[in-house]
């Protein structure tokens, strides 16, 4: 009885926390701008160029995704501008139907908290680049949500991804067996590592490239249940096979735990999505059998191979580890940081971190980030973008739980994508605990798309209760 009582009392409060049940199509029913841009509508229909126009925008957004491993940053930001500037034409002659999710709400007001903080930085030139830098992602997201939901285009987009990672994916073993020249100090110079190869392939960054590959790796894992025929997934085993090992190869501590935590959330969405199909005591015993038998796989690999036990035990290293001593003394810095602007921070963007870092810094301990997406958060618009910031991830989660609760009602193999993207955004969310690797635009665009993937699933509440009847 208490727990009914319980349940009905936290319902509402989880519904609006997470918006839920918000009316959206009442909000475009009753909005003076939907009115005010009719006649740009009207336009629309006679329009031939707009007449395919998410296909377009599909392949300016597969140009960015494509392109971005090999091409310069200003380059994929060029893409990026035409890519928003395309968005904002398709968005003024829509009839604006079911593109306004709850995951659209909190990221503007996201947004708004990184536009408070820039307007009250103390360095508001350098803020209003990184203000722009994520408009623009931002912006990808909005044009990604609104194409993806055409489910041809959601897989074609995923299909370039990950064949464009396989190129990645095999420089970089090239590299681990035949050797490349490290552009960094990426290893402790006293630690057993030294002399070992950290491939970076056409990103010239190991972490970095641990963070592009995480959601190729359990995107191409999904593939295999997703790809219909024998062939295809037999390309989707490759995949994964050779973007797991490069991201092996990579060292990179904090990919390995991304890689780990995303593995992990896999088998349970998978399980989940299976758990119909199951005996009763398959249903009891699978996931703890699968879980049990991955963890042991990942025990015996930090017990029984030298540079995984090596690597892994560095980490409980905080001053041994050169690494983890850099980190130490960065995050001393950034506390200072913090606490001189705890309530709106000093502005979004790693132009505004190198200007207000140096005069916290410790000495011979310079940094262009805060080596951690929470703390970098905190840095760049305090108490405002980390509640908000927050906020986000639990829209974001709840949301891809709901549809994926969905999808299963109606065993719609698409839900394989949604698992992929979830995993994906769970392992780069570990990986951003110890790295900040969301200022390079080769991985802050799939971190966008894979929000835009969650996004591009969401049903209304009207339309979800007749689905799951039909």
């Amino acid at each position: 009885m208490f727990g009914a009582t319980f349940q009905r009392v936290t319902r509402p409060i989880s519904a609006g926390l997470t918006l839920d049940r918000f009316a959206f199509h009442q909000w475009r029913e009753v909005s003076l701008l939907h009115r005010l841009l009719s006649p740009l509508r009207n336009w629309r229909q006679g329009s031939w160029l707009l007449t395919w126009g998410d296909g377009i925008a599909w392949v300016f957004a597969a140009a960015t995704i494509a392109l971005a491993p090999y091409v310069s940053t200003a380059l994929i930001g060029w893409l990026m501008v035409a890519t928003a500037g395309f968005w904002l034409l398709l968005t003024v002659s829509d009839r604006a139907e079911g593109w306004l999710t709850p995951l659209h709400i909190v990221i503007m007001l996201y947004w708004g908290a990184m536009l408070v903080a820039t307007a009250l930085s103390p360095v508001k030139m350098a803020a209003l680049v990184g203000l722009a830098k994520l408009t623009l992602n931002i912006l990808l997201f909005m044009l990604l949500a609104r194409v993806l939901r055409i489910k041809e285009l959601r897989s074609g987009l995923i299909l370039v991804y990950l064949l464009t990672v396989l190129i990645v994916s095999v420089y970089g073993l090239r590299q681990w067996f035949f050797g490349a020249e490290a552009l960094a100090t990426w290893v402790d110079p006293e630690s057993n590592m030294v002399g070992v190869t950290r491939v970076y392939s056409y990103l010239k960054n190991p972490n970095l490239l641990a963070g592009y590959l995480m959601p190729a790796v359990s995107f191409s894992a999904m593939a295999v249940f997703a790809w219909p025929k024998w062939l295809p997934k037999l390309l989707a085993l490759v995949m994964y096979l050779t973007s797991s090992a490069c991201l092996i190869f990579t060292l990179s501590r904090g990919g390995w735990l991304g890689f780990v935590a995303m593995s992990f959330v896999s088998i349970v969405l998978l399980m989940f999505w299976w758990n119909p199909k199951f005996s009763p005591f398959w249903r009891r015993w699978a996931l703890p059998l699968l879980l049990g038998c991955s963890a042991a796989v990942v025990v015996a690999s930090v017990l029984l191979v030298p540079q995984v036990r090596d690597r892994v035990m560095s980490m409980f290293d905080p001053r041994g580890d050169s690494s983890n001593n850099f980190r130490l003394n960065v995050y001393a810095a950034v506390f200072e940081m913090i606490k001189a602007r705890p309530i709106i921070g000093i502005g979004p963007g790693n132009e505004a971190f190198n200007q207000v870092y140096p005069l916290y810094q410790r000495p011979n301990y310079t940094a262009l980030s805060a080596y951690s997406i929470y703390f970098e958060t905190a840095v760049e618009a305090g108490i405002f973008g980390i509640l908000s910031f927050g906020w986000m991830l639990i829209v974001l989660l709840q949301q891809g739980w709901a549809q994926l609760g969905r999808l299963r009602q109606m065993r719609q193999t698409d839900a394989f994508w949604l698992m992929g993207a979830i995993a994906a955004i769970v392992g780069l969310l570990v990986q951003g605990t110890f790295d900040t690797i969301w200022y390079r635009p080769q991985v802050s665009t799939l971190w966008w798309m894979l929000l835009a993937i969650v996004a591009s699933f969401y049903v209304d509440v009207r339309r979800k209760y007749r689905e799951v009847e039909n």
